[in-house]
C-alpha cells in the first residue's frame, strides 16, 4: 500500500509538472541577446521593420484574440435566436533591436 501511494504521489507530481509554463522574461536579456538569437527561439517574426537610423522593430504574436458570443433571445421558444459577437485583443511581444543587432527593448502589445 505505501509503495502505490508513492507511485500515485509521484505520478500526480509528474503531472502537475508538466503542467507548469515557462514564460521569458525578454527584459532580463536586453543588451545580451541579439535578433538572430532570438529568430532562432521564437522563429521569424510576424511582421518586422527597419527604421531611418537602422533600429529594427518585429512583432511576434504570441495568443490569439477571444471571442464570445451571447445568445438574444430565448432558444426554448422555438423562435431562431441571433448572436453577438466581441473579438477580444490578440497579443503580440514587440522587440526593438539597434543597428549592431543588440536587444534593445522589449514590451507586449496588444491590438
Amino acid at each position: 500500500m505505501p509503495a502505490m501511494r508513492h507511485a500515485l504521489i509521484l505520478a500526480l507530481a509528474l503531472c502537475l509538472g508538466g503542467c507548469a509554463t515557462k514564460k521569458t522574461d525578454w527584459n532580463a536579456r536586453v543588451g545580451s541577446h541579439n535578433y538572430d538569437q532570438v529568430v532562432r527561439e521564437l522563429g521569424p517574426p510576424d511582421k518586422e521593420t527597419t527604421l531611418s537610423d537602422g533600429t529594427r522593430v518585429a512583432e511576434w504574436r504570441t495568443g490569439r484574440g477571444t471571442t464570445r458570443t451571447t445568445l438574444l433571445g430565448n432558444p426554448y421558444s422555438g423562435i431562431s435566436t441571433s448572436g453577438y459577437s466581441r473579438v477580444g485583443p490578440d497579443r503580440f511581444l514587440r522587440m526593438t533591436f539597434l543597428r549592431d543587432g543588440k536587444l534593445s527593448e522589449s514590451k507586449r502589445v496588444y491590438r
